[in-house]
């Protein structure tokens, strides 16, 4: 029996959507997309969202279901992956989970920490403080309350150093209290059928964040963006415009509303490749605790066949999680 689904994470710009679509090729396979930036529509070039072409080759799911004015919840996504897994076996096929957002991962394979709801006013307070501090100055206060949070937080995290200070507002403990309080819930991946694509050279994993990140550039994303504030209805703080690179075009077009400058797009492509570049150092934190998984070097010259047989293994008759061990 095949299983009813098989996953590839990894680390922005580490091939996953390559690796999927050729996966895809030979199996009857659907993608369903685990990335929280995907979900929003009208945000394209910024998430390198697979092209129409692709998305023609095999049917993919959870992309363009949300306008960039709404959240969309890891739980949520956790529901909608759960029934779509369900509904992709029924057609006989087996569905491909793919993407690099490891809370979802987490939703869906450990369910979630028990943590109070989100409280919009203590969150417009903090978002003042903020305002009138900085974010370096409330990640001081989260050192006082909150030690654990604040040591996997940079000072400018202003989504996650918000969350960890509501959290302690609202339930007066802190954020990491909660963690490891999963509610339970069974996994529908089967044991070693997660892969993980994670280079050995860091230096290989900037070359391509930096050259990915040129390429969007040269698209329009800096368009793409300001056709997204154009429309009168978004704003900085909002889930979709905080995405990597996302906040690094707004805060651009905050300095201007004319063609930047040479030397303005080159502070954006450095903090747009910086942001990236931590962004992909979290990933690989949170791929690196989940021992379950099956590791290929992206980098690997022959890392392609890697995952195919590493698929195939997983999915033909008679293979079996045995066969990989081997």
């Amino acid at each position: 029996m095949r299983p009813g689904c098989i996953a590839i994470a990894g680390p922005t710009a580490s091939g996953k959507t390559a690796a999927a679509l050729a996966i895809a090729q030979r199996w009857p396979m659907e993608i369903v997309s685990v990335d929280s930036a995907l979900i929003y529509r009208g945000m394209d070039i910024g998430t390198a969202k697979p092209s129409e072409a692709e998305r023609a080759q095999v049917p993919h799911h959870l992309i363009d279901i949300r306008e960039p004015l709404n959240a969309y919840s890891a739980a949520e996504f956790a529901n909608d992956a759960r029934r779509l897994i369900d509904e992709i076996q029924a057609r006989g096929r087996t569905a491909l989970l793919v993407g690099g957002t490891m809370l979802y991962f987490k939703a869906l394979m450990q369910g979630l920490d028990a943590m109070p709801p989100a409280d919009a006013l203590v969150r417009e307070a903090i978002a003042a403080r903020a305002q009138a501090q900085g974010w370096p100055a409330l990640h001081a206060e989260l050192q006082r309350v909150d030690p654990v949070s604040a040591a996997r937080l940079f000072p400018n995290d202003a989504q996650r150093i918000q969350r960890a200070l509501e959290v302690f507002a609202v339930a007066g403990r802190p954020l990491s209290s909660f963690h490891g309080a999963a509610a339970p819930t069974s996994s529908p991946l089967a044991p070693n059928a997660q892969l993980s694509l994670e280079p050995t050279d860091r230096a290989w994993l900037h070359q391509r964040i930096a050259e990915r990140f040129d390429a969007m550039l040269a698209q329009g994303f800096v368009d793409e963006v300001r056709g997204l504030r154009a429309r009168g209805d978004l704003h900085a703080d909002l889930p979709a415009m905080r995405c990597v690179g996302y906040r690094q075009v707004w805060e651009l077009l905050d300095e201007t509303q004319d063609a930047p400058t040479p030397s303005q797009l080159a502070t954006l492509r450095d903090r747009g490749i910086f942001a990236t570049r931590q962004l992909a150092k979290r990933q690989l934190t949170w791929l690196r605790s989940m021992p379950a998984r099956a590791v290929v070097a992206a980098d690997a010259p022959d890392a392609l066949d890697q995952v195919l047989r590493w698929a195939g293994n997983q999915l033909e008759v008679g293979q079996g999680v045995s066969a990989w061990a081997s």
